[in-house]
């Protein structure tokens, strides 16, 4: 099929060839033989990074390149405990990376299957939205503004249809499309009676056949040519990577100071150069990127549970300092389930009926089932009207062959009405169902029943009512760019109810109590704005409600002045939204913005979360960073809830690896300074960070998020990963261990005690105050006593792993040998656990101060 020139062929022909039905499409049973034939109408993804890739990428780091080649040179020098013990902690660290990014990209594939692209096919003359990937060669299928091009096909149909096809030739003007036949020697670019699969329709609508699938179509071709892609690092990610090389450049000047100040009193230079190595190895966090994959990987999983999809990692980061966000109100704050409750007609309710169904883009997928039973398809409001009409016993099938559809513009929220244009035994009528305002601006009436039908759209707003009205004229036009839109007469005034959501007060309230602001920005009547905005809980002094007409009167630095007291945006167009986001982000707040249309995407894309609704276009979906799958206002709040959540667990898991490396760096330095040996072995150094830290570290990326999260303020986007706190508690509980240590040493040595014991004492010393403080680590914002320190269990587990290693460690025969341990006493344990109490003690006391003087502003 490949050679065959579709877009000199005309319809019949295409449909001819393969054997479908213009008007009908494939049936159910033909379109299942071609799958099988064809395959799925997917494109080759990007291939993952294989696990040899991931496995060889852990080698690539500075550290372990210094790790092996100091290996090498004790290897060379006979030294083969420490070699061993080298090359161990290379192969160990290699494992524990290689798992944590192996999980980490595993998860990230499987929320990038989620979202799906639907297709809205026509079989057996049945309209039906089915997965694109099922689409085949001969399916019938209908593109609308705001979707992406499910497939390659051939136009039977278009009204103002224009497809921007960017993506596939490089053009940024949408094509305008038709169904007229073109010269076969015709370049792809000018095809204008074809669609291409991946392209987005910006305007219009129409139907096409498809003729090329996956791989066969234009875009497959492409994407064949694609080979093994790595992703790229997220900001967050670099940050991190950023800061690790800080803290390697610091280290490594004091780790040349130490075997410097080694050699010079008297220690053996391959003893200082395997220290060195240590420490700056066990100072420097180099797994930190990939834990903070992990992290993030994981959040974006829970707020999947939730029924958010976060389609960018580093999002998940930029959701914890949401401090604004503007939400619609249909669906995300409302059920959306709409339904026709009010009806004022002006001309007879069948009439009423037969607009209500014709001038709609609303289906019904199963017509043939059960009237509870049926699903329709479509925008709520246009639902709503469909089954209003249905209901009073009209069927669309027969009133389409009574009134055929000749023309037709589809809805947008700029003209804010959609129009259809029929076929009658009394000429052409011209159906048109949109805003009242706008109706009514082009309707025939006196002034009189104006100001009446003005009155009664008041009165309907006021009542919480979503208003639409619906209009006829009559025409000798065959097309809707003819008719001049005024002179209307105006059939009905209809009022549609949507309940609004049962959490929605709750998810407004723990918006405010976390520091955020919630903003309505809504299509509707100023008076329906302001019921529902009263309803959930946002204020509607006049001073708190703008019409979007009165912003547009508004200078930028008249509105910066208003922008802080509005909570309530009504009659709001997408072109607004970027207005309200630029004026919040100048105040240097981080803003959600919630969108669904193709007009949307702008302000999606300029928000600093854009948040699409699932029932939304592909387009808006496509601009997005948090996808709501069910539309649910209350769904942006958990996500930024799991993203606080995050940004907590982040900042743990630095402070106790950070506090760490800075414990052994001032320990070893400052018993060198004092010209004592070594208080601890370049093996026993290794063994803590990479055996005994390892697991603890790994665990912190699975801290519940704690109680108060959504009591506090937002945090804007300039915060440092490391703030204040954060520097002091690395700071102390680094000073206040090395005290504990150097103080056992000075007091042992100078007992005489043998070095093998003594650096025993002080490895296991070493290695109960890290497993002790990873428990101060579970909360840098509240005591141990006011947590439960065993909510997390994959930590009590890591820990007690910890705890038995270390066991193993100074008993086990071989391990002896390879870490220079001997066995301790009773006694030699309880001096251990008890200066491992007193540093946990003294660390907690340090957070205490801090924590009093965050609460009182000091």
């Amino acid at each position: 099929m490949a050679q065959i020139l579709w877009h000199n062929l005309n319809p019949e022909e295409i449909a001819k060839l393969l054997g479908t039905d213009l008007k009908g499409g494939l049936t159910e049973k033909a379109a299942k033989t071609r799958q099988r034939e064809f395959g799925k109408n997917l494109l080759p993804e990007e291939k993952p990074l294989s696990r040899l890739r991931i496995f060889l990428e852990q080698f690539q780091s500075p550290l372990i390149y210094i790790l092996i080649i100091a290996g090498i040179v004790t290897l060379i020098l006979k030294e083969f405990t420490d070699s061993i013990v080298i090359f161990g902690a290379v192969i160990l660290n290699t494992i524990v990376g290689y798992f944590q990014e192996n999980k980490a990209s595993r998860a990230l594939r499987e929320l990038k299957k989620v979202v799906k692209i639907e297709a809205q096919v026509l079989r057996a003359g049945n309209p039906k939205i089915i997965d694109s990937s099922e689409l085949v060669p001969g399916d019938i299928f209908k593109v609308n503004a705001g979707n992406k091009v499910p497939a390659d096909g051939r136009i039977i149909e278009s009204h103002n249809l224009k497809i921007n096809e960017m993506a596939l030739t490089g053009e940024w003007l949408a094509a305008e499309k038709n169904p007229e036949i073109v010269l076969a020697e015709t370049s792809l670019a000018d095809r204008d009676n074809m669609v291409y699969m991946g392209t987005i329709v910006e305007a219009g609508i129409g139907k096409a056949i498809v003729t090329e699938t996956g791989l066969g179509s234009q875009i497959g071709k492409v994407a064949q040519m694609v080979k093994e892609t790595k992703e790229e690092k997220t900001p967050l990610q670099k940050k991190l990577a950023n800061l690790s090389k800080i803290i390697g450049g610091v280290i490594g000047i004091i780790c040349i100071f130490i075997f410097i100040e080694g050699v010079i009193t008297g220690n053996s230079f391959l003893e200082m150069f395997t220290t060195s190595v240590a420490v700056a190895v066990a100072a420097i966090p180099e797994g930190l990127p990939v834990a903070m994959t992990v992290i993030l990987a994981l959040g974006m999983q829970r707020i999947l549970k939730k029924k958010g999809l976060v389609r960018k990692l580093v999002s998940a980061e930029t959701l914890g300092s949401t401090s604004v966000i503007c939400s619609d109100k249909t669906a995300t704050l409302t059920e959306g389930k709409i339904k026709v409750t009010k009806v004022l007609a002006r001309k007879n309710k069948n009439l009423v009926s037969k607009i209500a169904i014709l001038c709609n883009e609303a289906f019904v997928e199963n017509p043939k089932a059960e009237r509870a039973k049926w699903k329709l398809r479509g925008r709520p409001t246009d639902k709503a009207l469909l089954f209003y009409g249905l209901e009073q016993g009209f069927r669309k099938a027969k009133l389409e062959k009574e009134l055929p559809k000749i023309d037709e513009i589809p809805f947008d929220n700029q003209k804010k009405f959609l129009a259809t244009l029929h076929k009658s035994k009394r000429g052409n009528i011209l159906f048109v169902s949109g805003a009242p305002e706008k109706i009514l601006e082009m309707s025939k009436m006196g002034d009189k029943e104006r100001k009446k039908w003005e009155k009664e759209l008041e009165n309907v707003a006021s009542q919480g009512f979503r208003t639409i009205a619906l209009a006829i004229k009559i025409t000798e036009k065959t097309k809707i760019a003819d008719v001049v839109l005024q002179n209307l007469e105006l059939a009905a005034l209809l009022g549609l109810t949507d309940p609004l959501r049962k959490e929605v007060k709750g998810a407004i309230k723990i918006c405010r109590e976390a520091g955020m602001k919630p903003i309505l920005v809504t299509g509707d009547h100023k008076l329906t704005a302001k019921t529902i905005a009263a309803e959930i809980g946002l204020k509607t002094k006049e001073e708190n409600i703008m019409l979007a007409q009165d912003l547009d009167k508004l200078s930028d630095e008249e509105f910066e002045k208003r922008v802080k007291k509005i909570e309530v945006y009504a009659r709001a167009e997408p072109r607004h939204k970027l207005r309200i986001i630029e004026a919040w982000q100048e105040k240097g707040e981080v803003v959600a913005m919630t969108g669904d249309g193709i007009n949307d995407a702008p302000a999606l894309k300029k928000a600093d979360i854009g948040v699409a609704l699932g029932s939304g276009t592909d387009v808006a979906k496509e601009a997005s960073d948090l996808i709501l799958l069910p539309d649910s206002f209350n769904i942006i709040v958990a996500a930024v809830e799991e993203g606080r959540a995050i940004i907590d667990n982040v900042r743990k898991v630095i402070t106790y690896l950070l506090s760490d490396s800075f414990s052994e760096v001032i320990l070893i330095g400052g018993a060198l300074l004092s010209g004592f040996p070594l208080p601890i072995l370049p093996a026993q150094i290794l063994w803590v960070n990479l055996v005994e830290d390892g697991l603890p570290d790994i665990a912190l990326a699975f801290e519940p998020k704690e109680k108060d999260l959504m009591k506090r303020k937002p945090q804007g986007q300039d915060v440092h990963l490391l703030t204040r706190e954060m520097k002091a508690i690395i700071f102390i509980i680094g000073l206040i261990t090395d005290l504990i240590l150097l103080g056992l040493f000075f007091w042992l040595w100078k007992q005489n005690h043998d070095i093998a014991y003594v650096r025993t004492m002080i490895f296991a010393c070493l290695t109960i105050d890290s497993l002790f403080y990873v428990f101060s680590c579970k909360s840098l914002r509240r005591n141990l006593w006011h947590i439960n320190p065993f909510s997390n269990r994959i930590l009590v587990a890591a820990v007690l792993i910890g705890v038995l290693v270390l066991v193993l460690a100074v008993y086990l025969p071989t391990l002896q040998t390879l870490l220079k341990t001997i066995p301790l006493g009773f006694n030699d344990w309880l001096i251990i656990l008890g200066l491992g109490m007193i540093e946990l003690i003294l660390i907690e006391a340090t957070k205490h101060y801090f924590i009093v003087r965050h609460q009182t502003g000091v």
